[in-house]
């Protein structure tokens, strides 16, 4: 989730529903070498609690100084990210790259429990390859030297994102007598229905949202209302979409600027506008401009041309 989970769309997704919500995913190394853009990402705001610090890396001194600086934010809590797949993560041994070596996932773990007095938790994936899943055991491990909750994707990092997740192997996680701490599942839930499976069907802790809640930050109260009702809630009208994007983009601009703030929250706008017939003209202003005035004037043409549509 870098650059989607910022302080902005954090913001609107607390005010959706969401229960617990996490930073992007902050290198070890840029926080030790005091990079401007990881620490940027220590930025959290007391109306998002509980919220997450979320690290990578893969070297023990980088990975400790980290949560040294971490604490000093005050987070409520400190992931780990050992599921990331991308390349020049993985290349680095980081994020899913460290399923090669399990040995070395569970004494970084074990040494950052020991560091911080803050809840740690992971965030993983089922393995490497369909050939090194171990899930099962590597929980138990990751438990036994002291985090508090573990989130598993079910794809190896050979998958990356393609084919459908396999929850069964999260679920043989939950159902090891001796796991006692919170089991959260991750990849495809991206209905009501998806996420009432995971927990009913599969009997996990809960559901981590990621890609289902781009430019869609109305997901967690929709599934929260499918959990009460069986019911879907009505989507979210003309008015109420032009609204949040209008917030958003401003809430990002007043966070990092004009530029920054249009640039990264163009990737919100296919799906906050998705199913609208002959959009493309107003998409492209809104992905294409740089000068944030454009881009609130391509809101108000929208709902002025638009506000009547009603979405499926």
């Amino acid at each position: 989730m870098e650059d989607v989970s910022d302080p902005p769309f954090r913001a609107l997704c607390k005010e959706q529903g969401a229960d617990v919500v996490y930073t992007e995913f902050i290198s070890s190394e840029g926080l030790i070498r005091d990079a401007a853009k990881s620490v940027i990402k220590l930025d959290i705001y007391e109306k998002e609690r509980p919220v997450g610090i979320q690290i990578f890396g893969a070297e023990l001194d980088s990975m400790l100084q980290a949560v040294d600086i971490v604490e000093k934010s005050n987070p409520d809590i400190i992931d780990i990210n050992f599921g990331c797949p991308v390349k020049k993560v993985v290349c680095k041994n980081a994020g899913a790259g460290i399923l090669r070596d399990i040995p070395l996932m569970v004494k970084l773990t074990e040494a950052m429990v020991k560091r911080t007095k803050l809840p740690v938790t992971v965030k993983t994936r089922l393995g490497w390859d369909t050939n090194s899943i171990k899930i099962v055991e590597v929980a138990e491990r990751l438990q036994d030297v002291g985090i508090k909750a573990i989130s598993i994707h079910g794809r190896t990092r050979v998958q990356m994102y393609k084919g459908e997740a396999d929850w069964k192997p999260i679920a043989a996680v939950k159902n090891n007598p001796r796991m006692h701490i919170p089991v959260f599942g991750n990849g495809d839930v991206d209905t009501p229905e998806a996420a009432v499976r995971m927990r009913d069907d599969f009997g996990l802790d809960g559901a981590m949202i990621g890609r289902a809640s781009i430019g869609n930050p109305w997901f967690f109260k929709q599934v929260k209302h499918y959990f009460k009702t069986a019911r879907h809630l009505a989507p979210p009208t003309m008015e109420e979409r032009v609204e949040a994007a209008r917030r958003h983009l401003q809430m990002a601009i007043d966070w990092k600027g004009e530029k920054l703030g249009v640039f990264e929250t163009r990737r919100h706008y296919t799906n906050y506008f998705k199913g609208i017939p002959h959009f493309k003209e107003y998409r492209m202003k809104m992905v294409t401009s740089d000068d944030a005035a454009d881009v609130f004037a391509a809101f108000d043409e929208v709902l002025e041309k638009f506000g009547d549509f009603q979405f499926a």
